[in-house]
Protein backbone atom coordinates (compact mmCIF):
# COMPACT_ATOMS: atom_id res chain seq x y z
CA UNK A 1 0.00 0.00 0.00
CA UNK A 2 2.58 2.27 1.14
CA UNK A 3 4.13 2.08 -2.47
CA UNK A 4 0.91 2.96 -4.55
CA UNK A 5 0.71 5.98 -2.47
CA UNK A 6 4.07 7.26 -2.59
CA UNK A 7 3.83 6.77 -6.19
CA UNK A 8 0.65 8.83 -6.31
CA UNK A 9 1.95 11.62 -4.91
CA UNK A 10 5.21 11.49 -7.05
CA UNK A 11 4.11 10.51 -10.32
CA UNK A 12 2.50 13.95 -11.33
CA UNK A 13 4.81 15.62 -9.98
CA UNK A 14 8.23 14.12 -12.10
CA UNK A 15 5.38 14.13 -14.82
CA UNK A 16 5.66 18.06 -14.77
CA UNK A 17 8.68 18.97 -13.81
CA UNK A 18 10.62 16.37 -15.77
CA UNK A 19 8.72 15.64 -18.49
CA UNK A 20 9.60 12.34 -18.54
CA UNK A 21 9.11 9.90 -21.71
CA UNK A 22 8.52 6.11 -22.40
CA UNK A 23 9.13 2.80 -25.45
CA UNK A 24 8.24 -0.03 -25.60
CA UNK A 25 5.74 -0.34 -22.57
CA UNK A 26 3.77 -2.82 -23.94
CA UNK A 27 7.06 -5.18 -23.75
CA UNK A 28 6.34 -5.63 -20.27
CA UNK A 29 3.97 -8.44 -19.44
CA UNK A 30 0.49 -7.23 -17.78
CA UNK A 31 0.48 -10.32 -15.33
CA UNK A 32 2.73 -12.99 -14.01
CA UNK A 33 6.54 -13.21 -12.85
CA UNK A 34 9.21 -11.32 -15.20
CA UNK A 35 12.57 -9.84 -14.67
CA UNK A 36 13.35 -6.12 -15.79
CA UNK A 37 17.15 -5.93 -16.18
CA UNK A 38 18.42 -2.79 -16.20
CA UNK A 39 21.18 -0.15 -16.47
CA UNK A 40 22.18 2.05 -13.69
CA UNK A 41 22.97 5.10 -14.17
CA UNK A 42 21.84 7.28 -11.20
CA UNK A 43 20.12 7.59 -8.41
CA UNK A 44 17.30 9.60 -10.18
CA UNK A 45 16.97 5.59 -11.46
CA UNK A 46 14.67 5.02 -8.48
CA UNK A 47 12.22 7.55 -9.28
CA UNK A 48 12.26 6.94 -13.37
CA UNK A 49 12.46 3.70 -14.03
CA UNK A 50 8.62 2.14 -12.43
CA UNK A 51 6.71 5.40 -13.33
CA UNK A 52 5.02 4.28 -16.38
CA UNK A 53 4.46 0.78 -15.04
CA UNK A 54 1.23 -0.27 -13.59
CA UNK A 55 2.59 -3.02 -11.83
CA UNK A 56 4.66 -3.11 -8.42
CA UNK A 57 8.00 -3.34 -9.36
CA UNK A 58 10.37 -4.91 -6.35
CA UNK A 59 14.30 -4.42 -6.44
CA UNK A 60 16.52 -5.98 -3.93
CA UNK A 61 19.02 -3.15 -2.47
CA UNK A 62 21.85 -3.18 0.22
CA UNK A 63 20.49 -3.97 3.77
CA UNK A 64 22.45 -0.45 5.05
CA UNK A 65 19.39 1.64 3.34
CA UNK A 66 17.44 -0.15 5.72
CA UNK A 67 20.00 -0.21 9.32
CA UNK A 68 20.51 3.57 9.51
CA UNK A 69 19.23 5.77 12.81
CA UNK A 70 17.87 9.10 13.57
CA UNK A 71 16.29 10.79 11.26
CA UNK A 72 18.02 10.46 8.21
CA UNK A 73 17.89 6.44 8.66
CA UNK A 74 14.10 6.91 9.27
CA UNK A 75 14.34 8.77 5.58
CA UNK A 76 16.54 5.87 4.27
CA UNK A 77 13.87 3.29 5.23
CA UNK A 78 10.99 5.38 4.17
CA UNK A 79 12.24 5.96 0.78
CA UNK A 80 13.38 2.83 0.07
CA UNK A 81 10.35 0.86 1.07
CA UNK A 82 8.38 3.48 -1.28
CA UNK A 83 10.07 2.27 -4.45
CA UNK A 84 9.72 -1.07 -3.68
CA UNK A 85 12.99 -1.97 -2.07
CA UNK A 86 13.48 -5.08 -0.71
CA UNK A 87 16.65 -5.28 1.84
CA UNK A 88 19.47 -8.09 1.46
CA UNK A 89 22.91 -8.70 2.19
CA UNK A 90 25.32 -8.28 -0.34
CA UNK A 91 28.71 -9.36 1.04
CA UNK A 92 28.82 -12.04 -0.95
CA UNK A 93 28.68 -16.12 -0.34
CA UNK A 94 26.24 -16.49 1.47
CA UNK A 95 24.41 -13.94 1.35
CA UNK A 96 24.49 -13.78 -2.76
CA UNK A 97 22.41 -17.15 -2.10
CA UNK A 98 19.84 -15.62 0.35
CA UNK A 99 19.74 -12.14 -2.38
CA UNK A 100 19.06 -15.55 -5.23
CA UNK A 101 16.66 -17.25 -2.88
CA UNK A 102 14.75 -13.63 -1.97
CA UNK A 103 14.78 -13.35 -5.67
CA UNK A 104 12.89 -16.66 -6.23
CA UNK A 105 10.32 -15.75 -3.75
CA UNK A 106 9.41 -12.78 -5.47
CA UNK A 107 8.96 -14.07 -8.76
CA UNK A 108 7.57 -17.01 -7.39
CA UNK A 109 4.25 -14.91 -6.11
CA UNK A 110 4.19 -13.84 -9.71
CA UNK A 111 5.52 -9.75 -9.13
CA UNK A 112 7.75 -7.64 -11.52
CA UNK A 113 11.85 -7.87 -9.94
CA UNK A 114 13.80 -5.50 -11.22
CA UNK A 115 17.48 -6.19 -11.31
CA UNK A 116 20.58 -4.46 -12.22
CA UNK A 117 23.27 -6.27 -13.60
CA UNK A 118 25.94 -4.34 -13.02
CA UNK A 119 25.77 -4.32 -9.54
CA UNK A 120 26.43 -0.45 -8.61
CA UNK A 121 25.91 2.48 -10.67
CA UNK A 122 28.09 3.64 -13.43
CA UNK A 123 30.69 6.63 -12.80
CA UNK A 124 31.22 7.74 -16.23
CA UNK A 125 27.56 6.67 -17.64
CA UNK A 126 29.35 3.68 -19.50
CA UNK A 127 27.96 0.22 -19.78
CA UNK A 128 29.86 -2.30 -17.75
CA UNK A 129 30.11 -5.94 -17.54
CA UNK A 130 26.93 -7.78 -16.10
CA UNK A 131 27.42 -10.39 -12.98
CA UNK A 132 25.68 -13.91 -13.49
CA UNK A 133 23.02 -13.51 -10.48
CA UNK A 134 20.47 -12.37 -13.09
CA UNK A 135 21.10 -15.28 -15.20
CA UNK A 136 20.94 -18.01 -12.92
CA UNK A 137 17.18 -16.35 -11.17
CA UNK A 138 16.19 -16.10 -14.70
CA UNK A 139 16.97 -20.16 -15.37
CA UNK A 140 15.92 -21.15 -11.96
CA UNK A 141 12.68 -19.26 -11.82
CA UNK A 142 12.36 -20.27 -15.87
CA UNK A 143 10.84 -16.58 -16.47
CA UNK A 144 11.73 -14.29 -19.13
CA UNK A 145 13.91 -10.83 -18.68
CA UNK A 146 12.47 -7.55 -20.30
CA UNK A 147 15.82 -5.60 -20.88
CA UNK A 148 15.18 -1.59 -19.34
CA UNK A 149 17.55 0.96 -19.90
CA UNK A 150 17.49 4.39 -18.58
CA UNK A 151 18.68 7.24 -20.75
CA UNK A 152 19.78 11.00 -19.74
CA UNK A 153 19.38 10.07 -16.08
CA UNK A 154 23.48 10.49 -15.90
CA UNK A 155 23.52 13.76 -17.38
CA UNK A 156 20.48 14.77 -15.30
CA UNK A 157 21.78 13.77 -12.04
CA UNK A 158 25.39 12.39 -12.14
CA UNK A 159 27.40 10.77 -9.51
CA UNK A 160 27.32 12.51 -6.19
CA UNK A 161 24.97 15.14 -7.32
CA UNK A 162 22.23 15.95 -4.49
CA UNK A 163 19.61 17.82 -6.63
CA UNK A 164 18.62 16.65 -10.09
CA UNK A 165 19.33 19.29 -13.60
CA UNK A 166 15.86 20.78 -14.92
CA UNK A 167 15.91 21.02 -18.42
CA UNK A 168 17.14 17.33 -19.19
CA UNK A 169 14.22 14.87 -20.17
CA UNK A 170 14.48 11.29 -18.92
CA UNK A 171 13.57 8.27 -20.91
CA UNK A 172 12.76 4.79 -19.76
CA UNK A 173 13.27 2.11 -22.56
CA UNK A 174 11.68 -1.59 -22.14
CA UNK A 175 13.14 -4.04 -24.91
CA UNK A 176 11.72 -7.02 -26.21
CA UNK A 177 11.49 -10.04 -23.44
CA UNK A 178 14.17 -12.48 -24.07
CA UNK A 179 13.78 -16.00 -23.60
CA UNK A 180 16.33 -18.30 -22.31
CA UNK A 181 13.81 -21.66 -22.32
CA UNK A 182 16.80 -23.13 -24.13
CA UNK A 183 18.88 -23.02 -21.21
CA UNK A 184 16.26 -24.46 -18.76
CA UNK A 185 18.47 -27.33 -16.48
CA UNK A 186 22.27 -25.47 -17.28
CA UNK A 187 21.80 -22.91 -14.33
CA UNK A 188 24.60 -24.73 -12.71
CA UNK A 189 27.05 -24.23 -15.60
CA UNK A 190 28.98 -21.17 -15.91
CA UNK A 191 29.71 -20.61 -18.98
CA UNK A 192 25.72 -20.85 -19.78
CA UNK A 193 25.25 -18.56 -17.48
CA UNK A 194 27.80 -16.18 -18.88
CA UNK A 195 26.47 -16.37 -21.91
CA UNK A 196 22.62 -15.59 -20.84
CA UNK A 197 24.56 -12.52 -18.89
CA UNK A 198 26.25 -11.12 -21.75
CA UNK A 199 23.60 -11.69 -23.73
CA UNK A 200 21.22 -9.51 -21.79
CA UNK A 201 23.80 -7.02 -21.61
CA UNK A 202 24.15 -6.53 -25.34
CA UNK A 203 20.46 -6.43 -25.35
CA UNK A 204 21.07 -3.52 -22.78
CA UNK A 205 23.73 -1.91 -25.04
CA UNK A 206 21.55 -1.69 -27.72
CA UNK A 207 18.49 -0.27 -26.60
CA UNK A 208 20.49 2.36 -24.35
CA UNK A 209 23.03 3.30 -26.74
CA UNK A 210 25.83 3.20 -24.14
CA UNK A 211 29.71 2.51 -24.64
CA UNK A 212 30.02 -1.40 -23.49
CA UNK A 213 33.22 -1.95 -21.33
CA UNK A 214 34.01 -5.53 -20.51
CA UNK A 215 35.27 -5.39 -17.13
CA UNK A 216 32.83 -4.71 -13.60
CA UNK A 217 31.51 -1.76 -12.89
CA UNK A 218 32.97 -1.85 -9.18
CA UNK A 219 36.54 -2.38 -9.89
CA UNK A 220 36.52 0.41 -12.65
CA UNK A 221 35.64 2.77 -10.33
CA UNK A 222 38.17 1.80 -7.63
CA UNK A 223 40.65 2.15 -11.24
CA UNK A 224 39.30 5.73 -11.76
CA UNK A 225 39.17 6.77 -8.10
CA UNK A 226 43.23 5.42 -7.85
CA UNK A 227 43.81 7.10 -11.23
CA UNK A 228 42.44 10.43 -9.87
CA UNK A 229 44.31 10.60 -6.86
CA UNK A 230 47.55 9.68 -8.70
CA UNK A 231 46.76 12.36 -10.84
CA UNK A 232 46.42 15.62 -8.65
CA UNK A 233 48.89 14.19 -6.64
CA UNK A 234 51.31 14.47 -9.28
CA UNK A 235 49.86 18.00 -10.39
CA UNK A 236 50.18 18.68 -6.61
CA UNK A 237 54.54 17.49 -6.83
CA UNK A 238 54.96 19.16 -10.06
CA UNK A 239 53.68 22.46 -8.65
CA UNK A 240 55.61 21.64 -5.33
CA UNK A 241 59.24 23.07 -6.80
CA UNK A 242 57.56 26.74 -8.35
CA UNK A 243 55.78 27.03 -5.30
CA UNK A 244 58.51 26.82 -2.95
CA UNK A 245 60.49 28.94 -5.61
Amino acid sequence: MFYWVVKAILSPLLHVIFRPWVEGLDNVPKQGPVILAGNHLSFADHFFGALFLRRKVISLGKSDYFTGRGLKGMLSRAFFSGVGTVPIDRSGGKASEAALRTGKRILAEGQVLAIYPEGTRSHDGRLYKGKTGVARLALESRVQVVPWAMVNTFEMMPPGSLVPKLGIRPGVKFGKPLDFSRYYGMEEDRLVLRAVTDEIMYALMELSGQEYVDKYAASAKVEATRAAMEAKQTAKDTRGPRGRG
